[in-house]
């Protein structure tokens, strides 16, 4: 359901979480007040009152904790794409030679940026792993190995420390596409959320309207808090994502290097 949600235009995404629960919500109080006179629901207030303003605080600071927690997940996303990004980009300069095995490195170092932005990214978008990019990430292992053969001790720590980089990159970024918001902390924020819209519903005032506007605020700010949180809690998916664009801008560079050296040696 949630990735669902996060696949939504946000226009569409805003109704299903923002415009329809808070219309639901304002539905609440005049439910309750056919049901329950207003003497009975003001004698709520003094009571009642002092409940809501404690599980409101409560819920609004796990509500507040939710979105600077899913906030940094983006954030670190983000970082990681640009560390790997980093990663690939030092392990060309360090193959920049004419010898065989530099060149083969060089091409599937190319490769597996292709399969990252051809095969990870859309299977990120539905909390996937694509297979095509861990395979092209074995071939650019052993062509590695097969380049630091023979090099000096630092030219192949080098290697794999960037190797290493960029493995630990790619397994972070998958991570994220599962989803940061852990499914008990998801059960507590819908459940806060109706627990607290749910309390307004049984305090008395005089104005009915007033109420029913009154809840809709309170409502449409928590649903907001809520959409913001789906917005992020995959950072691959919908509208509000992570672009490939660090990796994007060093493949073309490869690619608009490779192709001066290749008119070169004609």
């Amino acid at each position: 359901m949630l990735l669902f949600l996060c696949a939504l235009p946000m226009w569409l995404g805003a109704f299903f979480t923002v415009l329809l629960p808070t219309a639901l919500a304002m539905l609440g109080p005049i439910v309750v007040r056919k049901r329950y006179p207003l003497s009975v629901l003001v004698k709520n207030n003094e009571i009642a009152g002092f409940k809501f303003a404690t599980v409101g605080v409560i819920y609004a600071v796990i509500l507040a904790f939710a979105i600077v927690a899913v906030w940094d997940k983006f954030n670190e996303a983000e970082a990681l794409v640009l560390r790997e990004a980093g990663a690939a980009a030092t392990l060309y300069r360090i193959s920049a030679a004419d010898e065989p095995d530099a060149r083969a490195m060089r091409e599937e170092i190319g490769n597996y940026l292709t399969a990252v932005l051809e095969d990870d990214w859309p299977k990120m978008a539905v909390s996937q792993e694509g297979r095509e990019a861990a395979k092209a990430l074995d071939r650019l292992y052993a062509a590695a190995m097969r380049f630091g053969e023979g090099k000096r001790q630092a030219v192949g720590v080098e290697i794999m420390k960037e190797l290493g980089a960029i493995t630990e990159a790619r397994r972070g970024r998958l991570h994220h596409a599962m989803g940061v918001v852990p499914p008990a902390l998801w059960l507590m924020l819908v459940f806060g959320a109706l627990l607290t819209i749910g309390f307004t519903f049984f305090f008395g005032l005089e104005n009915l309207k007033s109420q029913v506007t009154m809840i809709g605020g309170l409502a449409s700010i928590v649903f907001l808090g809520l959409f913001v949180i789906i917005s992020y809690d995959h950072p691959f998916t919908g509208e509000v994502f992570v672009e490939p664009h660090p990796i994007k801008a060093v493949l073309d560079d490869f690619r608009a290097v490779e192709t001066l050296s290749a008119a070169q040696r004609r």
